[in-house]
């Protein structure tokens, strides 16, 4: 029995009466998604409200996008921090707190009456997405049973699905009564809270556990020259950067582009930003179990560059074919993150919580700067003409190519 502790102790993480148990744990896993779920909904609001927040403050699109950079920037900056810190000390309850930050966020949000106010109250938002991410990020991870990518998958499918309802509840709920309304979604975080509090109680028995039957996290991948694993992770790293400022011009100027262009009203642009989001959602569920079948680098290289076609198409397209293509960005396009972030776990075994912070941190840091510079960008020219240099970003996905095969051993 010592060998098989020796051999398996991230397992002892998974069950109390069998130690070496390897089950995937699939209640965790749907309430951490759910948690992902309406934390997701609640960030994604922000972007759902800039049209009501552009006419109230009379905003150019460059403060718009710096919106968006002080929102990505505070749920970015600390989360690798805050992933380095629970690697060396857990902490069950920290989800719930940092939802608490979401919810003073909102109610700020939902009164600001200036756009330092409204500044203020997305940064609150986005620290309580920092510290969200890295810790939940490893619940999953700790739950999956090895089926790590899957584990990852259901986990992104809450945030993504939460990321598509938030603007259609926007358009509902906010658009037509306006900004104040923002404080009947105080009711999502406070049910988020409830929720992570009893997530947190499982997490600490787990600790606990793990404190009576030390060892050191086993490895599943095979081991990498340091070189390699740094070139690996700056590859990964430009891959998100591609991933996330197409993603950004999406999430933030969609509704912009299709009234600007095509001359919609706000809510229907809300509705066509929603079926963009739903696609996303739906395609999240494909990338990990697919890495964990196939290997991660083949579905990285398809989620991203398979993209480019379709991107490429969209700044020459008319209504129906524009909503109808943003249906494929979006399938494919999800299905990255998953597999690029557990094939940046197999880099590092043991830092679940660091990597998460680093990968999830740096993504929203690119959306922010990414809708910063694009803001400036389509006050300088055009929003149509933001769509057009975009459209070549998923063509950096070529440098996948490049990225070793980590041959995993269960």
């Amino acid at each position: 029995m010592s060998k098989q502790v020796t051999e398996q102790p991230q397992s002892l993480l998974l069950k109390d009466k069998n130690p070496i148990s390897r089950k995937t744990v699939y209640p965790i896993l749907i309430a951490i998604s759910i948690s992902h779920l309406l934390n997701d909904a609640l960030q994604s609001i922000i972007p759902a409200i800039y049209p009501v927040v552009k006419d109230t403050f009379s905003l150019s699109f460059a403060q718009v996008g710096l919106i968006t950079l002080t929102f990505q920037l505070s749920a970015s900056i600390l989360q690798p921090f805050v992933g380095l810190y629970t690697d060396r000390k857990p902490q069950p309850y920290s989800l719930a707190i940092g939802m608490g930050f979401t919810l003073v966020g909102l109610i700020f949000l939902s009164r600001a009456p200036s756009f330092e106010i409204l500044i203020l109250s997305v940064a609150m938002v986005g620290i309580g997405s920092s510290i969200f991410h890295p810790e939940a990020s490893r619940m999953a991870h700790m739950a999956s049973g090895g089926r790590r990518g899957m584990a990852q998958s259901i986990f992104q499918l809450g945030g993504n699905f939460g990321s598509s309802i938030g603007p259609l509840l926007a358009a509902l709920i906010i658009v037509p009564y306006g900004q104040s309304n923002i404080i009947w979604f105080s009711a999502l975080a406070l049910l988020a809270i409830i929720l992570l509090i009893n997530i947190g109680g499982w997490y600490k028995r787990k600790i606990r556990i793990k404190a009576k039957r030390p060892g050191k996290e086993a490895s599943h991948a095979q081991v990498l020259p340091k070189k390699t694993i740094i070139f690996s992770v700056l590859i990964l790293l430009v891959l998100i950067f591609s991933k996330y400022i197409y993603l950004t011009s999406m999430t933030t100027y969609y509704t912009f582009y299709v009234i600007h262009k095509f001359g919609v009203s706000v809510q229907d642009s809300q509705v066509y930003l929603f079926i963009f989001l739903f696609s996303i959602a739906a395609g999240t569920i494909i990338g990990g179990p697919l890495g964990d079948k196939f290997g991660r680098k083949y579905v990285i290289w398809g989620s991203i560059l398979g993209v480019a076609p379709f991107s490429l198409l969209l700044p020459h397209a008319n209504l129906f074919w524009t909503v109808i293509l943003t249906i494929p960005i979006g399938v494919i396009l999800a299905s990255a993150f998953s597999a690029i972030l557990v094939y940046a776990h197999e880099l590092f075994p043991g830092k679940v919580g660091m990597v998460s912070g680093l990968f999830f941190g740096f993504a929203f840091g690119m959306a922010g700067i990414g809708s910063a510079v694009l803001g400036g960008i389509a006050d300088r020219t055009s929003i149509e003409y933001v769509y057009e240099i975009c459209a070549y970003m998923p063509l950096i996905g070529l440098i996948t190519a490049f990225l070793p095969n980590i041959k995993t051993r269960e």
